[in-house]
């Protein structure tokens, strides 16, 4: 699949074969939040820091993305659902792959809730978009979180281990799911998924120290990088802390 082939260089440091995401999905399910009012701000802040890539929603990629500043790798979330919706957890596809290509984009993403209730209606969808994926050679990004009545904890090795060995399952090129803790069961995770594994950032983390010890022990077990969001667009320095996660997922410093 060169298609995907060449597409995955535009995410991914050549020399590394790491990468750095920042997810800016967020206006779909929470709106304007801080960080993401002025997005041609934030994505040029997120490109000099030297991320590989950020993931957008459609309608904003003419606002930020490509001719304001320094280029960036695009991914186009292809899923979305507000924070108002009767069911928070339900993700319904709002973009196509065709209209992601048109758009330029470089991969696509969308986002399965394992254990929510419309859970089955997800996976059907992620099972059909990566057959368009494979066509199109696009790479595919699955954000695969247990969230629902029977998960016990998000961060519970085997609810993570299951769900991100369920996107590689169902055709995903890489997979964003939580950190589970600890390397000892981050290693479960890795282990069991024949794909490549991003960690998500969760909800803003109050210090640096507890941020970067995460990444550097998902790196130390074999993850291929990171997709964090609200602790990168939503810090003081937008470009000082991206460079610092950059350069702890290059291998540039311990």
């Amino acid at each position: 699949m060169i298609g995907k082939k060449i597409r995955m260089e535009r995410i991914i440091d050549r020399k590394s074969k790491k990468t750095v995401i920042v997810p800016m999905d967020h206006g779909v399910a929470a709106g304007p939040i801080p960080g993401l009012v002025d997005m041609t701000k934030t994505i040029n802040d997120i490109a000099e820091g030297g991320a590989n890539a950020v993931i957008l929603h459609k309608g904003i990629v003419k606002y930020g993305h490509r001719g304001y500043g320094k280029d960036i790798g695009l991914i186009i979330h292809l899923f979305g659902g507000t924070s108002l919706g009767p069911d928070p957890n339900n993700k319904v596809q709002v973009t196509s792959v065709k209209e992601a290509i048109r758009l330029g984009a470089d991969a696509v993403s969308v986002h399965i809730n394992v254990g929510a209730e419309t859970e089955s209606m997800m996976l059907e969808k992620l099972g059909k978009i990566a057959e368009e994926c494979d066509e199109f050679g696009m790479p595919l990004l699955a954000m695969m979180y247990p969230r629902g009545k029977k998960i016990e904890s998000e961060h519970d090795v085997k609810y993570i281990k299951h769900a991100a060995r369920l996107g590689a399952e169902l055709g995903a090129d890489i997979v964003k799911t939580n950190y589970t803790g600890s390397k000892e069961t981050f290693r479960e995770v890795v282990e069991g998924c024949p794909v490549p594994i991003v960690i998500a950032g969760g909800p803003k983390i109050d210090s640096e120290d507890a941020l970067f010890k995460m990444i550097r022990d998902a790196i130390d077990c074999g993850a291929l990088g990171v997709a964090i969001g609200r602790n990168i667009f939503q810090a003081k320095d937008r470009v000082e802390i991206t460079r610092k996660i950059c350069d702890i997922v290059h291998g540039k410093i311990r």
